[in-house]
């Protein structure tokens, strides 16, 4: 590395156990520095590739810019996890420095005449490189960057191209931090037993651990985390108080002041049109779905509707089943937002004779980890072992070695699984460092995945268990099934490696893995009783399994909306008020004023804090075509966890990553590509034929 004595090595070298970073050396303030000299470090590497007098070769300009970068790689991954998990007003501040800074970098290498030239070169060569499969979709991976990077536009063009990606940047790390700030900064505290009449005693403890964190001993406090929002306005019997707090969760990011995100996504949305028209596109949405399955706006927007003209149907009959209950208490007022969880939590109690209360003491989080192991286990042969005594990069994080059937060790996995203000909301799981089989230049061959999962789920007071809703036990299975896809990753080239998948790809591995959460064996064995160790009752566990789609309405209407609205916003002509465009769409497709969209425009991360979901939220729906189809391939055979089609996932989904094309990939699977009818049938929004009597 380039750089002075005064940058901290262990910022780029990881000499902690098994490679891990050695989180306890790295300091704030190194990563300024360490970015300077990361950024001029790489910079060297690529004009020694670019300025390469040999001949260009697959070797010494593809397999080189997969390996160069290494120091960059580094002080990125640690930063941004820094930056998603714990953050401060430092890195903050860098955040905002550092995000143009990386775009401006890029662009830069994105339209260096010299290396595309060498990388056009061997694209139109490719036919007579001899190269394999996965090699010839590493070098298109890079060709396509290229190109759309501006490679084949003129010098004004692509300067203009250059400071827009910049600009996009700097947006997107502003938007993220309006949100968190929002969520840190609102709280309501309560005291009262009117003001807690119906809260559970599980929620109350955890409302009662985050008041003492606030320094408000004796109190109880409602805060913007989903994880406590979400059961209060499930429980939580007085209704001005789920109003109050209900509104306050849906107006993060519009709120007036600095935290306000609406002018950001006014110019977020017109750059983005800008850059798409540059690049020769009709519209962002025709530029993000080039490379997806899905292909075109009109594919995904066709999928869409087909889907929300069923979930509003159903959202509409359960609507009218929760108007009854609350015509019932002696009310007179309408089905509002603030009422649906509440009153749906009545109805499933009535209907199904359990309420989330009472299944939540069987859902302890030390128990539903042991089961994503456990699962992972009997499908993929692979152990995880936690390793104590590890610092990682806050003190709840918790490391794990996973070995083969063998013994080798073949990843590291990180959990990191309570909310706290420093961490942005949601769940994700990212890498520190993706497996591939290349040699670096210090002589190393190849190297292993090293991933993390996030969550945010209510952090319990001392000396009591974390207590789970079956929602959250679902994100907990989702986001490891992300995990497994970047640690079971066998690929030769870092580009391609484990979640490096088209964006409509990506969520089926994670998606289709939640499944084994309710597979009955699983629950008898890891659903018990954290007081008394009883596992949960038969008749409780069969009333879980029946409600599977109950509310599948509410929840399809929520995540549909979503995706239409982000459609709209990348297919439309840019607007100078997009929250016009947001209520526009709504009101087009019929949105009922009961539910609102999963995520409002002004807090909705996934598509304005940076570009990863920007007209892709729709891609949960369509792995989710995929994952009820991959599900039934086990349903056919009798046996959740049978050998020969857990061999078929792990060869053709799991451990490929990008190396193939995705539908061919999922073909090797199953056999065929899938229709939505399995995933209707799994949400309960179509009738399920019975079976034919036999012939």
């Amino acid at each position: 590395m380039t750089a002075s004595a005064s940058l901290n090595p262990a910022l780029v070298n990881w000499t902690g156990h098994e490679g891990l970073p050695r989180f306890e050396a790295i300091k704030d303030e190194d990563f300024a520095p360490a970015f300077e000299a990361a950024f001029a470090a790489h910079e060297a590497e690529i004009e020694a590739i670019a300025g390469n007098p040999e001949p260009p070769s697959f070797e010494n300009t593809v397999v080189a810019l997969e390996i160069a970068g290494d120091d960059l790689s580094r002080v990125s991954a640690l930063f941004w996890t820094k930056a998603g998990a714990d953050t401060n007003e430092m890195i903050q501040a860098l955040e905002r420095e550092i995000a143009p800074k990386m775009s401006r970098h890029y662009s830069k290498i994105g339209t260096n005449p010299a290396l595309f030239r060498r990388i056009d070169t061997l694209w139109e060569q490719r036919e007579e490189l001899g190269l394999d499969l996965e090699a010839t979709r590493v070098l298109e991976r890079h060709w396509k960057g290229f190109v759309k990077s501006g490679a084949k536009l003129d010098k004004p063009e692509q300067e203009r191209l250059a400071a827009i990606n910049e600009r996009l940047a700097g947006l997107g790390a502003k938007f993220g931090q309006n949100v968190l700030a929002d969520e840190k900064d609102w709280v309501l505290l309560l005291t009262s037993e009117e003001e807690l009449a119906g809260l559970p005693d599980f929620l109350r403890d955890a409302m009662a651990a985050v008041a003492r964190d606030r320094g408000e001993e004796g109190k109880y406090a409602v805060t913007l985390s989903r994880s406590i929002i979400e059961p209060f306005l499930t429980f939580s019997e007085n209704r001005e108080l789920r109003e109050q707090a209900f509104r306050a969760w849906t107006a993060r990011g519009e709120n007036g002041g600095e935290t306000d995100n609406r002018a950001i996504i006014a110019e977020t949305l017109a750059l983005r049109a800008e850059k798409a028209k540059l690049l020769g596109y009709g519209n962002y949405a025709a530029l993000k779905l080039d490379d997806t399955m899905a292909k075109t706006p009109e594919a995904v927007t066709g999928l869409l509707l087909q889907v929300w003209e069923k979930a509003v149907a159903r959202a509409r009959e359960e609507e009218a089943d929760l108007a009854k209950l609350i015509a019932a208490e002696g009310r007179n007022h309408e089905v509002m937002p603030w009422d649906w969880r509440h009153y749906a939590e009545k109805l499933r109690t009535e209907k199904f004779s359990f309420s989330e209360s009472e299944l939540k003491p069987y859902l302890q989080l030390e128990k539903i980890i042991d089961a994503c192991f456990d699962v992972a286990h009997r499908l993929f042969g692979i152990t995880a072992t936690e390793k104590k005594g590890i610092t990682a990069y806050h003190p709840d994080v918790r490391v794990f070695e996973i070995r083969d059937a063998s013994g080798k060790l073949v990843a590291l996995f990180l959990g990191d699984y309570f909310a706290r203000p420093s961490k942005r909301s949601g769940a994700w799981m990212s890498s520190f460092q993706s497996q591939h089989k290349l040699k670096l230049e210090n002589g190393t061959i190849g190297e292993i995945p090293i991933v993390y999962n996030v969550c945010n789920f209510a952090k319990p007071a001392d000396g009591k268990p974390a207590l789970l809703s079956i929602d959250d036990a679902r994100t907990l299975f989702h986001e490891f099934g992300h995990a497994l896809h970047g640690m079971l990753s066998d690929v030769t080239y870092p580009t391609v490696s484990g979640t490096g998948v088209s964006r409509d790809f990506v969520e089926l591995p994670s998606q289709l893995y939640e499944h084994w959460l309710t597979v009955p064996e699983i629950l008898r064995k890891y659903a018990v009783h954290y007081r008394t160790g009883e596992p949960m009752p038969e008749a409780l566990l069969d009333k879980v399994l029946a409600a599977r789609t109950f509310n599948s309405g509410f929840a399809t209407v929520e995540f549909t909306a979503s995706a239409l609205v982000d459609m709209a916003y990348h297919t439309a002509e840019p607007v100078s008020d997009p929250m016009m465009l947001e209520a526009a769409t709504l009101e087009k497709i019929g949105m009922p004023k009961s539910i609102v969209m999963r995520h409002r425009s002004p807090h909705f991360l996934h598509v304005f804090s940076g570009d990863g979901y920007s007209a892709g939220y729709y891609s949960y729906m369509w792995s989710e075509v995929l994952d009820a189809d991959a599900l039934a391939a086990f349903e056919e055979t009798g046996n959740p966890f049978d050998p020969a089609m857990a061999a078929r996932l792990k060869d053709n989904i799991y451990s490929v990553g990008g190396s193939i094309d995705p539908e061919d990939a999922y073909k090797a699977f199953r056999g065929k590509l899938p229709s939505p009818d399995a995933m209707l049938a799994k949400k309960g929004l179509v009738a399920v034929a019975p079976p034919s009597p036999a012939s």
